[in-house]
């Protein structure tokens, strides 16, 4: 199994997400040990955001996403939608010919048959698909469009509603994390 591992946040060893995709990508690793693990750290090293230059350019980001069979993706999410720097890595997955097509019938999907696996942390409690809650929405229309249609979710909603409800999210989170199946 090849496993791409994408952290997101900005905050570094503080962060909630990052715990979650370590989480996860243990457990998977634990699950097959074979397992190869390719590791990005977009808050780290934010790729630049998309250019005219940049179309066409070579590409490590998709070349990594489309070699990997399962991919765990950290996403915090910061004033209602994904980071600017998960934003602008999906700029470099969303490729015409690559990874979508357009048809007679429309766009068409190339990358399904991967497992994308996103823990989603929220400083509050929002409904997918509610008023506010752009990150987990705008992921699964990505995710759709480019033929990945269930991927699955961690969610760790209400960190910032105190430390009790923080603490219940996170265990609740981490523990679905430990349950995955290889």
């Amino acid at each position: 199994m090849n496993l791409l591992h994408i952290d997101s946040s900005i905050q570094g060893e503080a962060s909630a997400s990052r715990a979650l995709t370590a989480a996860a990508v243990a457990r998977l690793k634990a699950t097959d040990p074979s397992a190869s693990v390719t590791y990005r750290d977009l808050g780290k090293e934010p790729p630049p955001h998309l250019t005219l230059e940049g179309l066409g350019a070579a590409n490590p980001m998709l070349d990594e996403f489309l070699a990997a069979d399962v991919v765990v993706i950290g996403v915090p999410m910061y004033n209602f939608n994904i980071s600017s720097q998960l934003k602008a890595w999906i700029d470099r997955i969303l490729v015409a010919g690559r990874t979508f097509s357009y048809g007679d019938n429309g766009p068409q999907g190339l990358a399904g048959g991967k497992r994308v696996i996103l823990a989603l942390t929220r400083g509050g409690q929002y409904a997918v698909g509610g008023p506010l809650e752009h990150a987990e929405t705008y992921l699964r229309g990505v995710l759709a469009f480019i033929g990945i249609t269930n991927p699955e979710v961690i969610n760790a909603d209400g960190l910032m509603m105190g430390d009790e409800v923080r603490a219940g999210a996170m265990a609740k989170a981490l523990q679905y994390a430990e349950t995955l199946a290889a």
